[in-house]
């Protein structure tokens, strides 16, 4: 890695003489050995590695040192499409991705209908591939990659690509690999996918390989790292022990801040803080839809408030509004504060919806005597969080369910 351009060009000019860039590793001194018929969840913050594993596996990149062996066919679905050829048709594309797997002519004929069926895209088949939208390359990309009868699947945050109903192929098509006993790397930032698919998970930092095992115990680890807490040291008994509520402990610096969260309001109050704990007060990366969670607010008040309202809500990526609360549902009269004062606010709950990606927003309101709302701040979308499930979740909620069977005696 070079600061400059010019040093690049200074140290090609006089290799022996200049020695300007610095080195970067992308892994570093990593082992890792995968066996037939598992699902390996590979994990780690952004730039920890994940992908850089993968293309060497596959190829793509080749190591400055140590050696891979991989026995078995790889299908990756790494960068879609990469074998297409934008004048050619999607059928002619077919072919030559086939090729570029190592398949004969007659096994991409044996394989061209269900490509065809599985990318449902119509005549669009018979155009040069330049002219699909970005939906249809994936659609076709895809089902190219996933139908050439893999022993190896090799999977880096491509498996939801499309509208629902492909969706819901692509994910059937990766569970009938599974009961097929394929192996799969899947790599995700996604927790709740690596709790439903796999058999056991790696955590890489910084090239390194920080935890190898069980799924619980890893996602419990790296739900840790993503609070910014070290988990290369043995586990201590202090990291049991709830956060400290302190004027100088920052919460929202342990979790995912959105730096475009609509903020508006009278500025009568600055809610100045907040966070997401788990069940023992530790800091939560992610929400557990069957355990007891609390979201806490600071405020600090500008101006003397009566009786303000608190609010918060969850939202999912695309901004439907999945559930939420305020102090007004509950007819609690929350006092007067004076300017200066700071106030703590926590909404302590389970929160049984189906897993995936949400936004939580916070607010801090007023009811005034013309029955209009008088909005202090809202900080819209403020948070990002994840809830992850140890079981499926079918539509919005998880209704927790105590189901009973039994069989009984009927008459003739």
């Amino acid at each position: 890695m070079y600061a400059r351009k010019k040093d690049r060009l200074m140290e090609a000019m006089f290799p022996n003489i200049v020695h300007k860039h610095g080195t970067f590793k992308a892994m570093d001194n990593l082992n890792l050995e995968v066996k037939k018929g598992e699902v390996l969840g590979i994990l780690g913050k952004n730039g920890a590695g994940k992908s850089t594993l993968l293309k060497m596996i596959t190829g793509v990149v080749i190591p400055t040192s140590g050696t891979i062996k991989v026995n078995g066919k790889v299908s990756s679905l790494l960068e879609l499409g990469t074998a297409f050829n934008p004048d050619l048709t999607g059928v002619e594309n077919i072919y030559q991705h086939g090729q570029v797997m190592g398949m004969s002519n007659e096994q991409i004929e044996a394989k061209k209908q269900e490509i065809i069926d599985f990318a449902d895209i119509g005549e669009h088949l018979y155009q040069p591939v330049k002219t699909y939208s970005s939906g249809m390359f994936a659609r076709l990309a895809f089902a190219c990659a996933i139908n050439v009868e893999p022993d190896i699947l090799i999977v880096d945050e491509v498996l939801s690509v499309g509208d629902m109903a492909f969706q819901l192929k692509c994910f059937k098509k990766f569970e009938q690999f599974k009961k097929q006993g394929k192996t799969i790397l899947f790599v995700t930032h996604g927790i709740s996918d690596v709790l439903k698919n796999c058999t056991r998970t790696v955590i890489l930092e910084n090239g390194r390989k920080i935890f190898d095992g069980d799924v619980k115990t890893g996602v419990d680890k790296y739900k840790k790292i993503m609070v910014g807490l070290d988990i290369d040291a043995e586990i201590k008994e202090e990291e049991n022990q709830p956060v400290v509520e302190s004027e100088t402990e920052v919460w929202k610096e342990h979790f995912e801040t959105n730096t475009e969260t609509l903020v508006y309001g009278s500025n009568a109050v600055d809610i100045y803080d907040y966070g997401i704990f788990d069940q023992n007060g530790q800091y939560a990366v992610a929400i557990n839809n069957q355990e007891v969670t609390t979201i806490k607010m600071k405020i600090r008040v500008n101006e003397r408030i009566e009786d303000p309202i608190f609010a918060m809500t969850i939202k999912d990526i695309k901004g439907m509004e999945y559930c939420g609360t305020n102090t007004i549902i509950y007819k609690m009269a929350t006092g007067t504060y004076q300017k200066n004062d700071c106030i703590l606010v926590e909404f302590k709950q389970v929160i049984p919806i189906t897993p995936g990606r949400y936004t939580i927003s916070f607010g801090c309101t007023k009811y005034n005597a013309t029955g209009e709302l008088d909005v202090y701040q809202r900080k819209y979308d403020a948070l990002f969080t994840e809830v992850i499930a140890y079981r499926e979740c079918v539509a919005l909620c998880d209704l927790d369910s105590e189901i009973s069977y039994k069989k009984i005696e009927t008459t003739k």
